[in-house]
């Protein structure tokens, strides 16, 4: 089914995005990537450089200025996905879907002339630090403070699972600078690469994603300056998130279509051309039924997405239909991958060919961001007229 959310600006620019992923997205890249377990800088710069990165950061500081346009990050995932680069397709997304958003919408005019025009050409790379040893999807439970010193903060406690983590020059840190948990507690820190006391710790072996850093970080007495408290006010990190966290969830949904769709592609491709006693595998009817539910599905899971990236560009979209968006996406995602898998038959469990590949990557779609049984509560909750 075509889609028409798309206009000749944003075909233009996908037509660059496959220049970019020609040139830079080869073998012996994503080789690279998953040996070293990380993106190196300089394909970022790169990605800077071709303009792929830093797509809301404001023109004046370096950037592409389009803020009210989240479908130029859409092309830029679907087309690092289709290529098999799942791990830059990550890489990406953390810049720019999870660590410039904080700055270029909360930051003050400081903040962002400090850091934006970096994070735009790739020179300097961010995290989000949410998630805890003992917290994750219940922010609220976090335990890593901030105390209040002459000039600024002592960061101590530690945070897990950070993408990217190894890598960043900063991480926009969640931390507690009051008492209890309620909602005025919290602050987000940007606590900078080099700070004595923060160590990036060990890389994290993952089950996928296996060429995009994750790491484990902690805070040992930290120093962070008062003009790196994000917003300049203390006590707004719960709301900030909170803002933010539609988008993070809504760039969760685009990823999981186009690895779908990415998927179905590939398999269609290997139908026609694997043969078994004697037939191509496309010519057995079992084949064609599997490609046919799982085309059906991608097409329903476009759609979903597309009216969600409308409703972004137009200030409608709500924490609970983002939530909606993560966790029905992620698991149509989930059954095609799989359905695709098995279409291969054991060549689809060889990580040499990008369906094994993106099935492994697939499985924290459903994870990170809030996991789907969150996402089902915040939605339950709403149904049932429940704050």
């Amino acid at each position: 089914m075509e889609r028409d959310i798309y206009d000749d600006d944003h075909e233009a620019f996908r037509d660059l995005v496959r220049d970019f992923c020609k040139r830079h997205v080869t073998n012996e890249a994503r080789e690279r990537w998953d040996a070293a377990g990380e993106i190196d800088r300089a394909t970022m710069r790169a990605a800077g450089e071709a303009g792929i990165l830093g797509l809301s950061v404001p023109e004046e500081l370096g950037g592409a200025g389009m803020l009210q346009d989240y479908r130029f990050r859409t092309v830029v995932s679907e087309e690092t996905i289709a290529v098999g680069a799942g791990s830059l397709a990550g890489a990406l997304g953390i810049q720019d879907d999870l660590a410039v958003p904080y700055l270029v919408h909360m930051g003050t005019a400081e903040q962002k002339q400090k850091w934006l025009p970096g994070m735009a050409t790739g020179e300097i790379l961010g995290a989000l630090g949410m998630t805890e040893p003992g917290a994750g999807s219940d922010l609220r439970g976090i335990r890593t403070t901030a105390k209040k010193v002459d000039g600024g903060y002592l960061v101590n406690g530690a945070k897990t699972f950070i993408s990217s983590g190894k890598t960043a020059d900063m991480v926009v840190t969640f931390v507690k600078t009051g008492e209890g948990d309620r909602a005025d507690a919290f602050s987000l820190l940007i606590v900078e690469s080099g700070a004595d006391g923060f160590d990036h710790g060990k890389t994290l072996h993952k089950m996928g994603f296996h060429g995009h850093d994750t790491a484990e970080l902690s805070f040992s007495d930290v120093f962070v300056p008062d003009e790196n408290l994000i917003g300049g006010v203390e006590g707004q990190g719960f709301v900030q998130l909170m803002m933010n966290l539609p988008l993070e969830r809504l760039s969760i949904g685009v990823a999981a279509a186009a690895a779908a769709q990415a998927g179905l592609d590939w398999t269609i491709a290997y139908a026609k051309d694997r043969e078994a006693f004697g037939e191509r595998i496309i010519d057995f009817q079992n084949s064609r039924f599997q490609l046919a539910g799982a085309a059906a599905t991608v097409d329903a899971l476009w759609a979903y997405i597309d009216r969600a990236l409308r409703a972004y560009k137009d200030g409608r979209l709500t924490p609970e239909e983002a939530a909606k968006v993560k966790f029905w996406a992620t698991e149509r995602e989930w059954e095609v991958l799989d359905a695709c898998v098995q279409l291969h038959g054991g060549y689809g469990y060889m990580t040499e060919y990008p369906i094994a590949r993106a099935f492994l990557d697939a499985r924290v779609h459903r994870i990170y961001g809030g996991t789907n049984e969150i996402m089902r509560e915040i939605v339950g909750r709403q149904l049932a007229g429940k704050r």
